[in-house]
C-alpha cells in the first residue's frame, strides 16, 4: 500500500487582509474617539502602517485590525508586528505590521521536531522550502499528528497558523 501525505503550509488570504484593513479604516473615519487625532490604517508596500498623534491611539488602531482580521478568519499569528512599540515621527505616532506567510525554517524545524518526539513512530517529515511534508503508512498516523500540531499551535509553542493542505 502506499503512503498517504499532507503538506504543512502557512499561507494567508491576501483579500480578506484586504478586506479586513479596508474595514478597519471605514471604522477608524467613523469613530468619535478617532476623531481629529490624525488616525489612520493603510497599505505602505507590503506592510501595514498605522499612524495617530498618541501611542495609545495607535494601539487602539491595532485592536480595531485585529478584530476585523478575526472576524474574517485570519489567524493573527499571521501578522507580524516586530516590537509592537509605536515609534515616535515627528508629532505623531507610528507603527508598521507585516503579513507573515510561508514557514520559516527555524518554524519548519521546530515541526519536524515535534512530530518526531512526540508523534506516531511510522512518520516521516520532509521540510520542502517553506512547507513541510508528512507522510506515513497509517492514515490514523496522519489525524493524530494534525491532532498533535493544532494543541501544540493553541498552547503558543509554534508561531505561525498552520493549514494543512493536499492530504491524499
Amino acid at each position: 500500500m502506499a503512503d498517504s501525505s499532507f503538506d504543512i503550509v502557512s499561507k494567508v488570504d491576501r483579500q480578506e487582509v484586504d478586506n479586513a484593513l479596508n474595514q478597519a479604516a471605514k471604522e477608524i473615519a467613523q469613530r468619535y474617539d478617532f476623531r481629529n487625532v490624525g488616525a489612520s490604517i493603510a497599505w505602505s508596500g507590503e506592510s501595514v502602517l498605522m499612524k495617530a498623534n498618541s501611542a495609545e491611539r495607535v494601539k487602539a488602531i491595532v485592536d480595531v485590525f485585529e478584530s476585523k482580521l478575526f472576524r474574517r478568519g485570519v489567524s493573527l499569528k499571521a501578522l507580524d508586528l516586530g516590537e509592537g512599540e509605536p515609534q515616535a515621527s515627528g508629532k505623531e505616532y507610528q507603527l508598521a505590521g507585516t503579513i507573515k506567510e510561508g514557514l520559516t525554517s527555524e518554524v519548519a524545524k521546530k515541526i519536524t521536531k515535534l512530530i518526531r518526539d512526540e508523534g506516531p513512530k511510522g512518520v516521516k517529515t520532509q521540510i520542502q522550502g517553506d512547507e513541510v511534508r508528512v507522510s506515513s503508512k497509517s492514515r490514523d498516523d496522519l489525524q493524530a499528528v494534525q491532532a498533535l500540531l493544532k494543541r501544540a499551535e493553541a498552547d503558543d509553542e509554534i508561531d505561525a497558523a498552520l493549514q494543512y493542505v493536499n492530504y491524499r
